[in-house]
């Protein structure tokens, strides 16, 4: 779960800053390969920041003939973009750092009522990655501040007072809306991880009912049926070896499907076997016979290539149909029919039983259920198809699934067959 997880945790923030999830801000040094405190990607923004201030005092110096170039000032402005290379590991402190510098720009070299480029970052940065007192504050402290400085700490202007704090208030929502919109893109990711590890816990409890399922009920008939049948070796043997066989597709079975759990965790040494399709067919009902419930395979229409995933889920409709006629039906004959249609294919599971003699020996015909119906639903129901099961007029219990086929899906099954050159 946690190789689920890490991912979208990490993806919360895109320009590689403090998450949603981390409002403390903490560092992460791992993440700069030169060991430095920050990375290319602040000091190209502390730079371009740097820059733009400059260059919008020289052209206001140029518009401005009255006004003249401050070398102090110049010098200042030129450093003025250095406290952001703090800014994701102490935004607050980074952004106090740009107002006693962009304090000085004023004093040394004022032009008029502006909001330069590196207090814009330096707020945004609070507002993205602190909480909402620090931004609140943040937001105060800058705007008056601002107001100050450029009008030379007196009185400030109509005009000043409007730029300094529309500017802050619109830089300070920008950055809340996106921390918003980050929090919920992060929650969706996490939900969307959340579900997939659900639907996969779902899939490995189906094959495992399954599995479990069917071969231990075999098994466990066919060690009854040697019991009962000591004295005749012939009927033993051929018990003892069903059982024998049972337990060792069993134990393969829940071996593949223990090696997806540790898949990446150690190299396979030799290549998985496929799962089991509806070529495999003739061997439940093989079994069946052997474990004391005759049982017929009827296919109608001629045969054809299916997609893996339909194979499996006919193979294991079927096996747990199979598997409820054995220990629900009583004394009774099942029937195993297959239909192909070019647009899909119908699977069905019936016997003619009454059930158990006895309330305390499991449920009647009419009421079989549990995890086995439940997991054959999900499995149809990952395919669009549909399933019945229930009570026959004439006695009994029957499992009819209907699962569709599309033409290509058909097509790339005859292909992976052999039944077709690509």
């Amino acid at each position: 779960m946690d190789g689920r997880q890490r991912p979208a945790a990490a993806a919360a923030d895109p320009d590689g800053g403090p998450g949603p999830g981390d409002p403390s801000g903490s560092p992460l040094l791992a993440r700069f390969a030169d060991g430095t405190p920050w990375s290319h990607t602040d000091a190209m923004v502390a730079v371009g920041a740097g820059l733009l201030d400059l260059v919008a005092y020289l052209l206001f110096s140029q518009v401005n003939s009255s006004v003249g170039i401050s070398v102090p000032g110049f010098l200042v402005l030129l450093l003025s973009g250095l406290p952001l290379l703090a800014r994701r590991r102490y935004p607050a402190q980074a952004l106090a750092a740009v107002l006693v510098m962009e304090t000085l720009v004023n004093v040394l070299a004022p032009m008029g009522s502006r909001f330069g480029a590196v207090i814009t970052v330096a707020v945004y940065t609070v507002a993205r990655h602190c909480s909402g007192r620090v931004t609140a504050v943040a937001g105060v402290v800058t705007a008056v501040t601002t107001m100050l400085s450029q009008g030379h700490f007196g009185v400030p202007s109509g005009e000043q007072f409007i730029a300094a704090t529309a500017s802050t208030a619109l830089v300070t929502a920008g950055g809340l809306a996106i921390s918003r919109w980050q929090r919920e893109v992060a929650a969706n990711r996490q939900l969307l991880a959340d579900r997939a590890v659900a639907e996969e816990r779902r899939r490995i409890a189906r094959e495992l009912h399954d599995i479990v399922a069917h071969h231990i009920t075999t098994m466990q008939l066919m060690a009854g049926g040697a019991r009962a049948n000591l004295n005749n070796p012939d009927v033993v043997r051929d018990a003892l070896v069903t059982l024998e066989s049972s337990g060792r597709l069993a134990l393969r079975e829940m071996r593949q499907l223990l090696n997806v759990l540790r898949a990446g965790d150690e190299p396979d040494a030799a290549p998985p076997s496929p799962q089991p399709g509806a070529e495999d067919l003739d061997r439940l009902v093989e079994e069946s016979r052997r474990a004391g419930l005759p049982t017929d395979l009827v296919v109608d229409g001629p045969a054809q290539p299916l997609p893996p995933t339909v194979g499996l889920t006919v193979f294991r409709i079927v096996q747990e149909g199979l598997t409820n006629a054995r220990k629900y039906a009583g004394p009774a004959r099942a029937t195993v029919r297959l239909g192909y249609r070019p647009d899909g294919i119908t699977v069905e599971v019936r016997d003619d039983g009454t059930g158990p003699a006895s309330p305390d020996a499991g449920p009647a015909a009419g009421e079989r259920g549990g995890y086995g119906l439940i997991g054959m639903r999900e499995r149809v129901a990952l395919h669009g198809g549909t399933l019945e099961t229930g009570p026959r007029p004439e006695g009994g219990f029957a499992v009819l699934a209907e699962l569709p086929l599309a033409a290509d899906e058909t097509a790339e099954a005859a292909v992976q067959h052999g039944k077709v050159p690509r």
